[in-house]
């Protein structure tokens, strides 16, 4: 389990914001500070899910003092947010499909800001998750 700072933000007549800043590009919103944690949560776990599939380094945490020593972090409320990492590293396979299965395969993984491989692996807990076997 790693524990990484998340920043809320909240403008006027706008959802609460959250970002982290150990994660460029990762951002998420709630309409009040209960969702807003539980959103950050959701987007933290999948973001770190895509970049393990990826064989992407996860970067370590940084401190709070660290992340609020940048003046453009000092206007957000930090949070704590907790991900799971997995106990087993990412392996590298070959699979074979038919090109219009991996064309919108492609594209749903692209609109829903997943990776190819975060999206087969996803997909595929579902089904186990779902399976009556």
């Amino acid at each position: 389990m790693r524990n990484f700072i998340g920043l809320i933000h909240k403008e006027e007549n706008s959802d609460y914001g959250v970002s982290f800043p150990d994660l460029p590009g990762v951002a998420t919103a709630g309409i009040d500070l209960d969702d807003a944690r539980r959103m950050a949560s959701e987007a933290l776990a999948l973001h770190v899910e895509g970049m393990i599939a990826d064989g992407d380094p996860i970067p370590e945490p940084s401190s709070l003092e660290a992340i609020m020593a940048d003046p453009a972090n000092r206007d957000g409320v930090a949070i704590l947010v907790s991900v799971k990492m997995p106990t087993s590293r990412s392996v590298r396979l070959n699979i074979t499909l038919p090109e219009d299965v991996l064309n919108d395969i492609d594209s749903y993984a692209q609109t829903h800001g997943l990776t190819r491989s975060g999206f087969l692996a996803k997909a595929a807990r579902r089904e186990m998750e779902n399976s009556e076997l």
